[in-house]
């Protein structure tokens, strides 16, 4: 995490970490990731509702998920993943204030951050804040916090972080 924290300094990103978490680990695992700089995704299933592409699939469309759940859900902090810059249009128009962009090049993340500011300009409020997902990589950090996400999550902060090595061997006196 302190690497990847490293790599986006100056970029107002910050890396985040995903749900997935070792069964058992999950609280000592976050706790890693904020002692690295990075921020937490969410400790439960409770904290937060995450709409991934088969519930877009099943809804019929990314806004009618993100309404779906925000009707059922009110108060509850909602996510939306899109995975192209019309999905990004659509969840906006419905009210997504978070929106995970989905295996997006740095080129398409800079044309989301721009479409999220104009959609914010246009209707008076705050932008909706982004965040990278999907096959990023620590060289790569940089150029994506470039680009005006405020997040880039990174799941191997937590389910591929090598363990300590730790013995505690008997010696004769």
């Amino acid at each position: 995490t302190a690497q990847w924290t490293d790599a986006l300094r100056g970029t107002g990103a910050k890396v985040r970490d995903t749900r997935k978490t070792t069964p058992g680990l999950r609280v000592l695992e976050k706790y890693a990731v904020r002692c690295g700089g990075g921020v937490n995704h969410r400790m439960s299933l409770s904290d937060a509702a995450l709409v991934k592409d088969n519930h877009v699939m099943a809804a019929g469309g990314v806004a009618p998920a993100f309404e779906a759940v925000r009707a059922m859900f009110p108060g509850l902090a909602v996510e939306v993943e899109v995975d192209s810059l019309g999905q990004l249009t659509d969840v906006l128009d419905a009210g997504a204030d978070l929106v995970l962009l989905d295996n997006f090049k740095p080129s398409q993340m800079r044309l989301a951050v721009g479409i999220a500011r104009e959609h914010a300009l246009a209707h008076g409020q705050g932008r909706a804040l982004l965040e990278a997902s999907g096959g990023l990589t620590l060289p790569d950090a940089a150029e994506v916090g470039a680009t005006g996400v405020d997040y880039i999550a990174v799941g191997a902060l937590t389910h591929s972080a090598p363990v300590l090595d730790v013995g505690a061997d008997l010696r004769p006196l």
